[in-house]
């Protein structure tokens, strides 16, 4: 289907991975905030990016943080959002994210730990599952070792609390890459330092659901970002973007 709008105005890095006449899957980059707010006053969002690329309004079902890239599903009416809105509300719909975590994990393993609420006033149950993809031990010193060990991780969470996979990564003992709120400040800046890389290293890839018009299957998907990809090159054409019903 061929895009309506003005195709040179989004936020640099924004993208459509996937549209029909109910549902579009996007790509964010890391660093752009979803919706206005005091903090993004004076900077482009991925609504108003949208709005410019597929020119006419569209409504969110679900959130990323800022500083998380990768996959985002949009709905392009009020119906499909409100059937879209209940599927996660519901916990029906499936999502799998990568992420470069300190240190090597076990293989596979779920978190089962209760994270605060966003004004921190409660904890609210949370439960991730994870897998390890691969390893890398790069001759980097930090802190009192020689060495410097990282993982890519594989991760579902089954809930959708806030911040759930970085709070849960932290818990873990092995926080992600670039997460100055739970990471590591060692490990951060040697990746500022040696890599250039000043973003959290956590990227959406796959959202299974139910299509909001016929009710059927559909999968979406990226390809993770060169970002993650560079320490693993293995893995540089895992996430091809699809979407089938």
């Amino acid at each position: 289907m061929a895009l309506s709008g003005n195709p040179a105005a989004p936020p640099e890095g924004l993208r459509i991975l996937y549209r029909d006449t109910w549902v579009a899957a996007v790509y964010k980059p890391s660093g752009l905030a979803v919706h206005p707010s005091p903090l993004v006053r004076q900077a482009p969002t991925m609504l108003d990016g949208l709005r410019d690329l597929l020119g006419q309004p569209v409504f969110t079902v679900h959130r990323l943080d800022r500083p998380t890239s990768g996959l985002m599903l949009v709905a392009l009416d009020t119906d499909s959002a409100r059937q879209l809105c209940q599927q996660f509300r519901d916990q029906r719909v499936g999502k799998t994210y990568l992420a470069v975590v300190r240190g090597w994990p076990d293989v596979t393993g779920a978190i089962d730990y209760p994270v605060p609420t966003a004004g921190g006033t409660r904890r609210l149950p949370a439960r991730s599952r994870f897998r390890r993809l691969d390893t890398v031990e790069l001759p980097l010193p930090c802190g009192p070792y020689p060495t410097s060990r990282y993982a890519l991780m594989e991760l579902q969470p089954e809930t959708g609390r806030y911040h759930q996979l970085r709070r849960h990564l932290k818990h873990l003992a092995h926080p992600v890459i670039g997460d100055t709120e739970y990471g590591d400040t060692r490990h951060n800046r040697l990746f500022r330092e040696h890599f250039g890389l000043h973003r959290l290293l956590l990227q959406s890839v796959r959202l299974r659901l139910e299509h909001p018009q016929h009710g059927g299957p559909i999968e979406l998907s990226c390809p993770p970002d060169e970002a993650l990809v560079r320490l693993f090159p293995g893995h540089a054409v895992a996430g091809q973007t699809e979407a089938g019903a």
